[in-house]
């Protein structure tokens, strides 16, 4: 794999920039738009085959529970073991599979993802199901740190959050139309036709990766010790710590976003689909418009569009009664709370240096704590005397406390531009 600063093997050229001195995140920008190279538009249509995975079985635990002879909350631990697997397998594949070419540890990933589908087809009992699950989890996880390494450092520094804008916007699109139409497929067929659909459009990709992305060394000049060593940065922490808060405020609410349609707000079961549904279109636009602007203004981007998703969890929680408001409020929560990920993302890439897998990994994990706390926390305020009123009130705060991160990684760019003109 090539270092961002060197001729990227899919473009034929280097990127005009260099990364920052030390990635202090205070790397110049240009101000003409880089066209984005073919390989970070095909990694993003995988990641819709991952991300439909990844939310396929919430719309199918009546039929899984029913063929799996358990019941839907037994069934709801194939949701948990996958999540389980994405938060520690990422980074414990992206070592394993470190001195591996990065088009060979693609398409490793790709196969084992969908061996997890096949064993997922053919379980009969919940052990075997959550071991296909599992797999699944660590080819996604795996997929998802190699190839933000490649797509940003084919992108170069100047077009780094566009490229993860596409690949963001990749598993976005699948819970707009891959999971609907999976789950109606599961429905009309039996569960285990989109399991055999996604096993076979891995397959199907792996060879395209073959064909389209060009061999490399890899991480031939990848240790341990050079990936563990750009952990040191105190700044990548404060973005883990960003990722997790943020993606948990908006979990918090969006978990338990059909209670909060129906119970509290008064609309009809049968819209529930099209609110989210309004969710997901709204979180493509968020990504869409973050991916743009988050090369050039990412804190210009990522505070606003933080303080606006605690606007909305507050306006959630006051004034969520009325159907038609509170759907609007869901969709505004998709486009602010989504508009983030792209742009930490391409910090992480800014602060670790490009070509580094296991950075890349553990935002992966940061994603997926956050998804657990803000489900987790979401749930206990539910059931406390706050009642439907905890979950968004419960986010509110979870994502005013990613102010914080954000408020120092934001001061810390500012002092190191300064000094870097000084």
């Amino acid at each position: 794999m090539t270092s961002a600063a060197s001729p990227s093997p899919t473009t034929g050229q280097g990127p005009t920039v260099g990364p920052s001195p030390e990635h202090d995140g205070s790397a110049p920008v240009l101000t003409e738009k880089v066209k984005l190279p073919p390989v970070v538009w095909l990694l993003g249509a995988i990641t819709f085959i991952m991300g439909t995975s990844e939310m396929i079985v919430t719309g199918l635990l009546p039929q899984l529970s029913g063929a799996l002879g358990v019941s839907v909350s037994s069934a709801g631990m194939l949701i948990t073991v996958f999540a389980v697997g994405m938060m520690i397998g990422a980074p414990v594949m992206s070592l394993a599979t470190l001195r591996l070419p990065r088009r060979n540890a693609l398409i490793a990933a790709l196969l084992v993802f969908a061996a997890g589908h096949v064993v997922g087809a053919l379980s009969s009992g919940l052990g075997l199901a959550m071991v296909g699950r599992f797999a699944a989890a660590l080819g996604n996880g795996t997929f998802w740190a190699v190839g933000a390494v490649i797509a940003t450092a084919a992108a170069g520094p100047a077009a780094g959050t566009r490229a993860m804008g596409v690949m963001v916007g990749g598993t976005t699109l699948a819970n707009v139309v891959g999971v609907p139409l999976g789950t109606a497929a599961g429905q009309l067929s039996g569960w285990q036709t989109p399991f055999w659909v996604l096993a076979a459009l891995a397959v199907v990709a792996a060879a395209v990766i073959v064909r389209q992305v060009p061999a490399d060394r890899g991480g031939a000049d990848s240790t341990l010790r050079t990936e563990t060593t750009s952990l040191k940065h105190p700044r990548l922490w404060l973005v883990y710590l960003a990722i997790a808060l943020i993606q948990g405020g908006v979990m918090a609410a969006y978990s338990y976003v059909a209670l909060l349609l129906t119970d509290r707000a008064g609309l009809a079961e049968a819209a529930v689909p099209l609110a989210m549904l309004g969710f997901g279109a709204g979180a493509l636009a968020g990504t869409t418009l973050g991916g743009r602007r988050g090369d050039s203004k990412p804190y210009g981007t990522l505070i606003p569009a933080t303080s606006a998703t605690a606007a909305i969890l507050a306006a959630i929680t006051l004034w969520a009664t009325n159907s038609v408001l509170a759907v609007v409020l869901v969709v505004l929560l998709g486009a602010a709370g989504f508009a983030t990920n792209p742009v930490v993302v391409g910090e992480v890439v800014r602060v670790a240096g490009a070509g580094r897998a296991l950075p890349m990994a553990l935002a992966t994990s940061a994603f997926q704590v956050g998804i657990a706390l803000g489900s987790w926390l979401g749930g206990a305020a539910l059931t406390s005397a706050l009642s439907l009123q905890g979950p968004p009130l419960t986010g509110m705060v979870l994502a005013l406390l990613a102010l914080v991160p954000l408020g120092l990684l934001a001061a810390s760019r500012r002092k190191a531009g300064t000094v870097t003109q000084s």
